[in-house]
């Protein structure tokens, strides 16, 4: 179809260590090698994304770049046996918005290989409500589900207003939980009670650094966003026999525990690694977020935003007072 002009969010690095962010006019003829070219309809925004936006080398090594982990389109040219022009499709996580150009612009080439054909109960906007942090909190379930999850449980999430945590409570309270959720500085209890929590409890209530090797024992599973001081929180009171799963470090990736509550009670730690999850798991995990993981509220948690406004979002995302999802609309 020859090279097409789409319009992208670019971060470039001004001077060095400085970087600046603007929608630019980008060409499909600069976008990296792969078999699958998709026009992007929708996105959504990450704390990678802000990080890739900011100019975090752990996250984006070389700019100028166009972030945006997640992206959901129409499949305009392939070469990949798998998909045809018209598909409906969702890329997220591999190298997509890392050293890749992103989903923050409106067209993406990719490897087939990370390639997910959309589902047919999900819009390709409703899949961005999910996007990674949905994905990641359902990966978090799903794993919690086979650990042998049951009914009478009681379910911590932390980090519950965010992206990852306030899908996993919905997620969780929509199939019949009851789940206990930590509440953030700026005080989401309304929000955390309206999306299903059954408690809310306060960080200065949970987080302990004493360096006590184990704390009472509170809950069944956790679903942990945080990391440090949190997670080691967590696993020290989670009770005999129960499952924690791990997948941020919004507080720090140390982790300062004994092996006591792994040889004394049986605490089971599990790794979510939702960026190199292998294909037959991801596709599993998004068929569930289709059928009967799929919350009636979902529009209730986030937001629609153009392109232009992305900056901006970013800079809550920064500051800390970013709430549930932001789905960004490429062609607004």
């Amino acid at each position: 179809m020859g090279n097409k002009n789409y319009k992208g969010l670019m971060v470039r690095e001004a001077v060095e260590n400085q970087f600046t962010q603007a929608i630019e006019e980008l060409s499909t003829e600069a976008l990296p090698a792969g078999d699958v070219l998709i026009k992007v309809l929708f996105s959504s925004l990450n704390y990678k994304d802000m990080l890739s936006a900011n100019g975090n080398r752990g996250v984006t090594k070389k700019y100028p770049h166009t972030p945006g982990i997640d992206a959901a389109g129409i499949v305009e040219e392939s070469s990949a046996k798998d998909f045809n022009p018209g598909d409906e499709v969702i890329v997220t996580s591999y190298d997509l918005g890392m050293n890749t150009s992103g989903g923050l612009g409106q067209y993406i080439r990719v490897p087939s290989s990370w390639v997910v054909r959309k589902p047919a109960g999900l819009s390709l906007r409703e899949s961005m409500i999910f996007g990674t942090a949905g994905f990641t909190a359902a990966l978090s379930i799903l794993r919690l589900v086979e650990f042998g999850m049951n009914p009478e449980d009681e379910i911590l999430v932390t980090g519950a207003s965010g992206g990852v945590g306030s899908i996993a409570v919905s997620i969780l309270s929509h199939t019949g939980y009851s789940i206990t959720a930590l509440n953030s500085p700026n005080d989401e209890s309304e929000f955390l009670k309206k999306i299903g929590a059954k408690h809310v409890i306060e960080p200065s209530d949970f987080i302990d650094t004493s360096g006590r090797p184990l704390l009472k024992e509170r809950w069944n599973k956790c679903v942990d966003t945080l990391g440090g001081d949190a997670l080691s929180s967590a696993i020290r009171s989670t009770s005999g026999y129960g499952a924690v799963t791990c997948c941020g470090n919004v507080i720090s990736p140390d982790l300062k525990l004994t092996v006591f509550p792994f040889i004394l009670r049986g605490v089971t730690l599990y790794g979510i690694d939702s960026q190199n999850c292998p294909m037959p798991r991801r596709q599993k995990t998004w068929d569930m977020i289709a059928g009967q993981w799929k919350f009636p509220w979902m529009e209730n948690l986030s937001k629609e935003i153009p392109l232009k406004s992305v900056s901006h979002a970013m800079e809550e995302i920064k500051a800390g007072s970013h709430r549930g999802r932001t789905v960004v609309n490429l062609w607004d």
